[in-house]
């Protein structure tokens, strides 16, 4: 019996030194992996290598059973793919530590209550949203740009600026110009910069004066 390693992380800029320092001493070969969107055993590379080189009695060996996805879940829905394969897993620490060969009543209630929780952060994310509307806000990130800046950007681009000059007058960066020029320009109905900034308009809010007369 072997223990073949996989290491997994999400993005390149992720380390792996720690998973490594873990498999590296104990596997006789170790692969690695970095992929974020997609948990189907079939469509990962790094997996689909480890479980090749395979030979019967091996176990394909982890750090934590989340290292098999994104999250704890996802990675025990994995390990029960691995299972219907037949494949046998060994996981070094965390929740389901241990080998296993076929699913159990640990594994079982693993994976009732990494579900159950993610039910519960669902379900605290949609309360607090919810009580946030009551109180007149809205959820999500606050905007870049205010009505003076869009103003200001708009006004610039009329005036035949490039993205990048408007960027550095404003003070805000590329890709806001970007998108606040790209949606007035949508939203006008338009696939090239207008001419007049009159013509933006009736996307920005109107500013009024003290008496109560349109800016």
């Amino acid at each position: 019996m072997a223990l073949v390693g996989l290491v997994r992380v999400g993005t390149s800029k992720q380390e792996t030194a720690r998973q490594h320092d873990d498999l590296d001493p104990i596997c006789v070969k170790v692969f690695e992996e970095k992929i974020s969107g997609t948990i189907k055993v079939a469509d990962r590379p790094g997996l689909q290598a480890a479980l090749d080189y395979l030979r019967p009695g091996d176990l394909l060996t982890v750090q934590e059973a989340d290292r098999l996805g994104r999250n704890l879940l996802e990675g025990l829905i994995v390990l029960n793919d691995l299972f219907q394969q037949g494949v046998s897993v060994k996981i070094l620490s965390g929740i389901a530590a241990g080998e296993h060969t076929e699913r159990n009543l640990i594994l079982d209630l693993a994976l009732a209550l990494a579900e159950d929780r993610r039910r519960d952060i669902s379900r605290k994310t949609r309360n607090g949203l919810a009580a946030a509307a009551r109180r007149g806000n809205k959820g999500g990130r606050p905007r870049v740009v205010d009505d003076d800046k869009r103003r200001a950007i708009l006004a610039r681009r009329a005036e035949g600026q490039s993205l990048r000059e408007i960027s550095r007058g404003v003070g805000v960066s590329l890709a806001v110009v970007h998108a606040e020029v790209q949606a007035a320009e949508l939203a006008l109905g338009q696939d090239r910069p207008m001419p007049d900034v009159s013509k933006y308009d009736e996307l920005l809010p109107s500013r009024r004066t003290a008496d109560g007369a349109s800016a």
